[in-house]
């Protein structure tokens, strides 16, 4: 299978695309800068110069591909609103239209738990109703790629599938460190939990959508069976001082930020590798 892969540069594209050819996928990437992914290519992924942000570039990108992983993304804490709306929504729209005129079989696109609001009164379902117009650019952006990428299916009957990520993380993955800064800063409560998805099972599950039929517009999350919480988290990593407030107070929402994956347990039989994040770190696969 010949697989275009795009952030292959990225936290979970440099973890991937190695994955993929060690199971002997054709794998190409798309790349701004040939210079940023020397790793991957002498790892045996063919470069391909090219730019969400440039249209004209997409289709020599996608001809000749069986299937499109689209993992470029910018995210929730970069400031550049514009600069998220366009790479997160018109970027993978303009590639998903390259590759559906250019006959790509399939396109699976990652997304983010962070579309999930709160108030469920259970762990977020697939069809839970999310707001296009959340405030926070890199939700918005993400749910309007989906509803579009969609509607392409339901109208062109193109086979797209949605993966709806947890909190990604191992694989000396910088991810954890960056964001315990960021729970201080919006001062989130030390009891809220956070789900989370370790690289070999974001690898597991984009594979599983690559190759099962009958998943076409689909949307799955895709997490651990064990949510933490950010005291935990916290904790784990020595990061307590400054993190939460003294003076908290009862939690609002105990589901805030749990996911239902049980839609991606039946439908494709997976099952975590890394069940928790306590199993990566006794593992040492942080």
């Amino acid at each position: 299978m010949k697989i275009l892969v795009t952030g292959a540069t990225g936290k979970v594209g440099s973890r991937l695309v190695p994955r993929l050819l060690a199971k002997g996928y054709d794998v190409s990437i798309l790349v701004r800068d040939r210079s940023k992914a020397t790793e991957l290519i002498g790892l045996g992924a063919k470069a391909i110069t090219g730019d969400l942000y440039e249209p004209s570039t997409l289709p020599p990108a996608v001809a000749g591909m069986d299937a499109v992983i689209h993992l470029a993304a910018l995210f929730r804490t970069f400031t550049d609103n514009d600069g998220i709306i366009k790479t997160n929504r018109e970027g993978s729209i303009a590639l998903a239209q390259a590759a559906q005129e250019a006959g790509v079989k399939r396109f699976v696109f990652t997304s983010t738990s962070n579309v999930y609001g709160s108030g469920y009164r259970r762990p977020a379902r697939e069809d839970e109703q999310v707001d296009i117009n959340d405030p926070r650019a890199y939700a918005s952006s993400k749910i309007a790629a989906e509803r579009e990428l969609i509607s392409m299916h339901q109208n062109q009957s193109f086979d797209v599938r949605v993966l709806r990520l947890g909190f990604v993380y191992g694989d000396n993955d910088p991810h954890i460190a960056e964001i315990i800064p960021y729970i201080g800063k919006l001062k989130m409560h030390s009891g809220s939990r956070m789900h989370m998805v370790h690289h070999l099972d974001v690898a597991q599950a984009l594979i599983l959508l690559l190759n099962t039929e009958g998943l076409d517009g689909e949307i799955f999350n895709v997490a651990d069976d064990a949510p933490i919480t950010l005291y935990e988290l916290a904790h784990s990593v020595g990061q307590m001082e400054g993190t939460f407030g003294i003076d908290e107070g009862p939690l609002d929402d105990p589901f805030q930020g749990v996911q239902d994956i049980s839609k991606l347990r039946n439908r494709t039989g997976f099952r975590p590798l890394v069940p928790s994040y306590f199993v990566a770190r006794d593992l040492d696969i942080l």
